[in-house]
């Protein structure tokens, strides 16, 4: 006599929770840290080195985190592939929720100024090393819990954390401006967007501690098939996949180096638009990802997820000088309508990243492949900016300048996406193998 093996402890509701809860979190702490470097942390840390050194000093803390990110992505990967996806989770997102709350708690004077100044870089470097583990381990937790047609949904659901973290960080910090003022803001207000991550840490734990491992760990573990050395592993038996992967990643989180950090500069030196106007523009076009980045998750789901990742590329591809002409000369509401767009095709890709990588690797050794993959990506997009202002002085300002390096972004991914289309889905095959075990019938007790 035999009786079905019990459910998963998990609802896919939680698992999809633990999974964005993490990338919102990292989200949310980039955007603070990046308020406080803009506003604050050179006069607090930095005084000593006048008033351009603090400033420069204070955007290369943001940088710190983009560096050691590769190095997070092969420490967390190994865990991930050695001891399970959910474990290595909860330690990164206690890492990166205890290291954003202790910057609340840096002493600021004079007095104080060094030692604030190596905390705080020691802290970025905790911040940038658990940025590294966080993201593929998410796309893991959300996919290899759910069956193969709604997989492509929930691997879109860690991409939310993105405009998550960035509404609250900017809500936060407009009403805390507007309500308490400079003064207090510079004063002890600062800190607030900080400590806020300590209760984050606790509901953020609560949620991955009330998930089972994953069904695709728990079967390797059982057969004694996790790799020694998941990340040598990853590159030396998949070395194609691991080059389509990272050219997959480009176009997400290019685009937005691209669009919301140098464009919005660009805009108000060179176009002469009020900074109000493009964030307004921006702004809209994240609270629209509320939207499109689980409907083009869905779409994944009917077409495939590298399928909706190439639509996205060409899309893209199509207008990026287009919309940059055009840019030269909007109105305020051509403005947005250009933002908008801009913002929703490169969005496809982002959406479809996660299941599109995911399908890429083997299971045993996934987490790292995921991770290291994603995090090169980001620090190839970490020099975009620099790169597109670069080609702008050799062009004299030219119009055309951000498209070219958008529809270099744009044709990479439709390459890498492409690719991926015409490989196997191996880790599609481990999860759904590992997902049938787990629905075997076990015999009952006597």
């Amino acid at each position: 006599m035999t009786i079905a093996a019990a459910p998963p402890r998990a609802s896919s509701a939680r698992v999809a929770a633990a999974a964005t809860v993490g990338t919102a979190l990292e989200s949310y702490d980039f955007y603070t840290y990046s308020y406080f470097a803009a506003f604050f942390a050179g006069p607090f840390f930095f005084s000593a080195l006048g008033a351009t050194g603090a400033l420069l000093a204070s955007f290369a803390t943001i940088g710190i985190a983009f560096v050691v990110r590769p190095i997070g992505a092969v420490l967390f990967g190994h865990l991930g592939d050695r001891i399970g996806r959910r474990r290595t989770l909860i330690m990164t997102v206690t890492l990166m929720g205890v290291a954003t709350g202790l910057v609340g708690l840096l002493p600021t004077g004079a007095e104080w100024a060094a030692l604030g100044a190596v905390a705080l870089v020691l802290l970025r470097i905790v911040q940038g090393l658990s940025l590294g583990g966080e993201w593929g381990g998410a796309v893991l937790l959300a996919t290899e819990h759910a069956d193969a047609r709604r997989r492509p949904f929930f691997a879109s659901l860690p991409q939310l954390g993105s405009p998550i973290g960035s509404v609250a960080a900017g809500g936060l910090m407009l009403a805390m401006f507007f309500g308490l003022g400079p003064a207090a803001m510079a004063e002890w207000g600062w800190r607030i967007p900080f400590l806020l991550a300590i209760p984050l840490i606790a509901v953020s734990l609560y949620l991955r501690w009330s998930v089972d491992e994953t069904p695709v760990f728990q079967a390797l573990a059982a057969r004694g098939e996790r790799e020694r050395n998941p990340v040598w592993a990853a590159i030396r038996t998949q070395p194609a996949a691991f080059g389509v992967a990272i050219l997959v990643a480009l176009l997400g989180i290019g685009s937005y180096s691209l669009m919301n950090t140098y464009t919005m500069g660009y805009g108000v030196a060179q176009l002469g638009y009020d900074e109000m106007q493009l964030l307004t523009a921006a702004t809209i076009g994240g609270l629209l990802q509320f939207v499109t980045v689980p409907g083009f998750g869905w779409l994944a789901t009917r077409i495939g997820s590298a399928r909706v990742v190439a639509i996205g590329a060409l899309g893209t591809l199509l207008i990026a000088f287009p919309i940059y002409w055009l840019l030269g000369s909007a109105t305020f509401a051509v403005l947005v309508v250009l933002m908008v767009v801009g913002g929703i095709l490169p969005t496809a890709s982002w959406a479809a990243l996660g299941g599109t990588m995911q399908e890429l690797f083997r299971g045993r050794h996934a987490y790292s492949a995921l991770s290291v993959a994603y995090a090169l990506a980001a620090v190839v997009s970490g020099f975009i900016p620099f790169l597109t202002d670069a080609l702008g002085v050799v062009s004299g300002g030219a119009w055309w300048h951000p498209g070219v390096v958008l529809a270099a972004l744009s044709a990479l991914t439709l390459a890498g996406a492409l690719g991926a289309q015409r490989m196997r889905r191996l880790g599609d095959e481990d999860a759904d193998a590992a997902l049938a075990a787990a629905r075997e019938p076990v015999p009952a007790p006597a």
